[in-house]
């Protein structure tokens, strides 16, 4: 059960700022520590249900200001990818329990860090040539079963989309459209799932004033914040949260 309280808000609150200013302004890639940090304190289940609403209202608040500005074919071979990448989460959410979705987010989190730390000293190179059509398909398929299960699916999509060299609010808009759709792909099964409850709409509406206000700082923060810094806090959140929720999960 979901307690409405003020512990609750000192965590949900900072979480929800910070996975809008992810989305508003560094393409997404960051957003998931929202859901890692709030499932240390409640079943993943209620964890994911609280942040996708969320989500969704970053994504209506940042389409205008990126609007057309994202690459089209390249959003929509992702968004073909993430449909049977969603059906995939679904089935699997449905036949787990609360500890495999722990461990999922933990091991989701913990890798992504070592998968940057990776790349940045040299040990994982870029590609140098574009991913096709499959590359990007499958990245698709990776991102939309990642973000059912952990509203992870930024590493997958930016795997593909870096690939393609854009420029940096290409890439920013082209996020921001593919989990638009994402998202709401994402709503149908979740409902199914018996995942939304009156609990966490009435904490979507206390929190929707954090997911508007991260959004407009993301946009902000997309030209004025280095992404180094922005990274490097993000890392260490998802670190110290990835290794909780692996311990939780295991034991």
């Amino acid at each position: 059960m979901l307690e409405l309280n003020l512990v609750f808000f000192a965590i949900a609150g900072p979480a929800v700022l910070y996975a809008g200013i992810s989305k508003g302004g560094f393409g997404s890639g960051a957003a998931f520590a929202g859901a890692a940090i709030l499932a240390l304190t409640m079943e993943p289940g209620l964890a994911l249900a609280v942040m996708l609403p969320m989500l969704m209202l970053v994504d209506l608040a940042t389409l205008r200001p990126y609007w057309k500005e994202w690459s089209w074919p390249d959003a929509r071979v992702l968004i073909a990818g993430s449909v049977p990448g969603v059906a995939a989460g679904a089935v699997l959410y449905s036949q787990a329990d609360a500890d495999l979705i722990r461990v999922l987010i933990g091991l989701i989190s913990v890798g992504f860090v070592f998968w940057q730390m990776a790349a940045k000293r040299g040990l994982v190179r870029a590609r140098k040539s574009p991913l096709g059509l499959w590359g990007g398909l499958i990245a698709g398929a990776v991102a939309g079963f990642t973000s059912f299960v952990s509203h992870a699916g930024g590493p997958p999509a930016a795997v593909y989309l870096l690939s393609r060299r854009l420029s940096k609010t290409q890439f920013q808009a082209t996020t921001v459209i593919v989990f638009f759709v994402v998202n709401i792909a994402k709503f149908v099964p979740y409902a199914a799932l018996g995942l939304f409850t009156r609990e966490t709409a009435m904490a979507n509406l206390a929190l929707a004033p954090f997911a508007l206000a991260g959004a407009r700082l993301g946009v902000k923060a997309h030209r004025m914040i280095p992404e180094r810094l922005f990274f490097a806090i993000t890392y260490a959140l998802l670190l110290i949260t990835g290794l909780s929720l692996l311990w939780k999960g295991l034991t």
